[in-house]
């Protein structure tokens, strides 16, 4: 264990036990907050973490498993805390917004900020009943295929690593990593449920970019399908990356103010599923997905 995350645990380990850190101030409409909100002093001790806008210090996502890869792509992490206290998350078991005829949002990332004390009690937790610390960084399950990868980076106390977690929920009794798996499985349901049901104040994260994929779909058939909105904007700007390791679906980096000359409404959290006409006339299926603070696009 870390030098420092002992005396945090310490320190902090009652906050851990009654539920977590809750927020008591919520971000600007931009999704980075307007200020820095205050906080009583943490005692000497704590766990140490970067505090930049755009640091990530935990993460929760999930990816892999029996789904579209191109699916995938447009899936935001579900949980983010930056080391400036910004929180953007998501709960990936609420209902989605209904489709916009061939459009399908996803639910919107919401945002809040933390203070000190409750960034204090949300690391030692991770890092202690949460099980990361101590955590090697994979975990499988052979009897269990096509499931999903649950992943948790964390960069605070000293300790610098992404767990990965295949199948986690669908564990099995016993076997020497259950305990492990035990604790990860607590922290993605506290971590997926972050506002505890909105029981504390939040708002929708209104991105300021996106990632768009576009996909050449001949054939495709609906009954909404638009003309190109875009005048300045070509079907060529989409390209996969060209490190063989990126994302290899034909993508670009699209501002708020292109996105909003689709005239969609609801769509802060992405949407996938909008059928355009490019300017060949091919038919194209444009999904899109919010970058948050830090990401590339």
């Amino acid at each position: 264990m870390a030098p420092l995350l002992a005396p945090a645990l310490a320190l902090i380990v009652a906050a851990c036990s009654s539920g977590g850190a809750v927020p008591t101030q919520s971000a600007s409409p931009s999704g980075i907050p307007s200020a820095a909100p205050t906080s009583t002093p943490v005692p000497a001790g704590t766990v140490e973490h970067k505090t930049g806008a755009t640091d990530i210090v935990l993460r929760y996502s999930e990816g892999g498993g029996f789904i579209m890869p191109a699916f995938q792509a447009t899936q935001a992490p579900f949980f983010t805390l930056y080391g400036n206290g910004t929180v953007v998350f998501r709960n990936p078991m609420l209902e989605p917004p209904a489709a916009q005829g061939s459009v399908a949002p996803f639910s919107p990332m919401r945002t809040a900020t933390l203070t000190e004390e409750q960034i204090q009690a949300l690391l030692v937790r991770a890092l202690g009943d949460g099980g990361l610390a101590a955590a090697r960084a994979r975990y499988d399950n052979p009897m269990v295929a096509d499931a999903g990868t649950a992943e948790f980076a964390i960069d605070a106390g000293g300790i610098t690593k992404t767990v990965s977690v295949y199948a986690l929920g669908m564990d099995s009794q016993g076997g020497a990593d259950a305990p492990a798996r035990a604790a990860f499985q607590k922290l993605a349901a506290r971590l997926s449920d972050f506002d505890q049901g909105g029981t504390f104040p939040s708002q929708v994260y209104t991105p300021t970019s996106y990632r768009a994929i576009l996909l050449e779909s001949p054939g495709i058939v609906a009954p909404d399908i638009r003309d190109w909105p875009w005048a300045s904007v070509k079907v060529e700007e989409f390209k996969p990356d060209a490190d063989p390791n990126g994302l290899q679906f034909p993508h670009r980096t699209m501002s708020a103010d292109e996105i909003g000359q689709l005239k969609l409404t609801g769509i802060e959290g992405g949407f996938q599923g909008l059928v355009l006409k490019g300017p060949a006339g091919k038919l194209y299926t444009l999904s899109v997905r919010p970058l948050l603070p830090g990401d590339a696009g």
